[in-house]
């Protein structure tokens, strides 16, 4: 396979007699000050398909979808078509707006060649301050065959508590996540991390850590918590419990919230995450649930086509061992229900084409007795988004 082409990052800066152009372009962003710029800020603009920075596809003919705002009036909104390998510009449209309208939101259909193109959009307000963002789409099925790069790396973080210093000790936590630990490195090749008996600042310091990290565009992380879990009712949240989490903490202050945590996860620039909670109220994670008062065309690819769609949707996703619930820690020596379901899903290494999607692990997950496991989004995720588990070829 090749190895996906990065755009390069560069600034220019140009002086003139008729004021000061100060350009900065990544392969995210491109902002131009001309005039005035004093005068307001610069325009935003939002994707929201395609939401990352590279895509692929097998048809050329792509939806793009955004969203473009300016704290004063637009004067323009161009949408740019080119080719990343040639570099230049296979023409423009322009977008109509309202006169006096300082925000604007389109869908366009686009048809593009094969190969890699780039979109760009390019927002300018009255005062001339521009700022233009670009999205890489690699189309074709030959080159689809290619965009799976062969650096990209998988990795995963263990949370795992067996001993607490104000909570009943449990037996299995840190005993479940090496084990799983150790079948994704030694099977799916993951760089694993397990961080044991973890108070609450080695919790978030981690994740912090792991935020500051450089992940490229089809880089994978898998966060998993085992051990206590807790739900208010009153503020409507569950909680992850940390080693040094107070029994009796009306204002729940040594806990790590459920919504503090889809934040925190959700900011790692990682693009694809897959969160699995085996704690209790585990599926508060969700607040549809935490708010319950009760309490095919895949044949038709290539693995690698496959893959690299899976790859190209931004990925937030989770599945716990429950949902608004209790779930069981099991018996020593013996795995959490949840935890040994997981890992007879590994264990079947995604079958025939030995890559094993959300969806075929759920089928595992949902023959536990007690409880009902649940799955779902968070954050920032995006529509058709999946994880995958790659199995190593032998």
């Amino acid at each position: 396979m090749k190895k996906v082409i990065a755009v390069l990052i560069f600034v220019l800066v140009e002086q003139s007699l008729f004021g000061q152009e100060l350009r900065t372009r990544t392969n995210e962003v491109h902002v131009a000050s001309i005039g005035p710029a004093s005068r307001t800020t610069v325009p935003t603009i939002v994707w929201i398909s395609p939401m990352l920075e590279y895509t692929n596809s097998l048809s050329t003919q792509v939806e793009i979808e955004a969203d473009v705002q300016s704290d004063v009036p637009l004067k323009s909104i161009l949408v740019i078509l080119g080719d990343n390998l040639q570099g230049y510009s296979r023409g423009q449209k322009k977008m109509e707006l309202i006169q006096d309208s300082a925000a604007k939101h389109f869908v366009q259909k686009l048809i593009l060649q094969d190969g890699s193109n780039y979109i760009e959009i390019v927002a300018e307000n009255i005062y001339g301050v521009k700022v233009s963002s670009i999205r890489n789409v690699l189309v074709g099925k030959e080159a689809v065959t290619d965009a799976v790069s062969v650096d990209r790396k998988d990795y995963a973080l263990f949370f795992a508590t067996d001993t607490y210093d104000y909570w009943k000790n449990l037996v299995n936590p840190i005993y479940d996540a090496n084990t799983i630990a150790a079948e994704l490195k030694s099977k799916y090749g993951f760089e694993v991390e397990v961080v044991e008996n973890a108070n609450q600042s080695d919790i978030l310091v981690k994740i912090k850590d792991y935020s500051k990290r450089n992940f490229k565009p089809q880089d994978q992380l898998f966060v998993f918590f085992a051990g206590h879990g807790q739900f208010d009712e009153a503020f409507g949240s569950g909680y992850i419990v940390a080693k040094n989490s107070l029994e009796v903490d009306v204002a729940k202050t040594t806990y790590i919230s459920h919504a503090n945590l889809r934040d925190y996860i959700d900011n790692i620039s990682c693009k694809h995450i897959l969160l699995a909670m085996d704690v209790c109220f585990g599926g508060t994670l969700d607040p549809a649930i935490a708010h319950d008062r009760s309490g095919g065309g895949r044949d038709e690819l290539t693995d690698s086509e496959f893959l690299a769609r899976k790859l190209s949707k931004k990925t937030r996703r989770y599945i716990s061992s429950g949902g608004k619930e209790y779930v069981s820690d099991g018996v020593l020596g013996k795995h959490s229900p949840f935890a040994a379901r997981f890992l007879e899903s590994l264990k079947s290494r995604g079958g025939e084409d030995q890559i094993l999607t959300i969806n075929e692990i759920l089928p595992y997950l949902e023959r536990i007795k007690d409880h009902e496991p649940r799955s779902g989004e968070f954050g920032d995720n995006e529509k058709g988004s999946d994880f995958v588990f790659v199995a190593k070829r032998n």
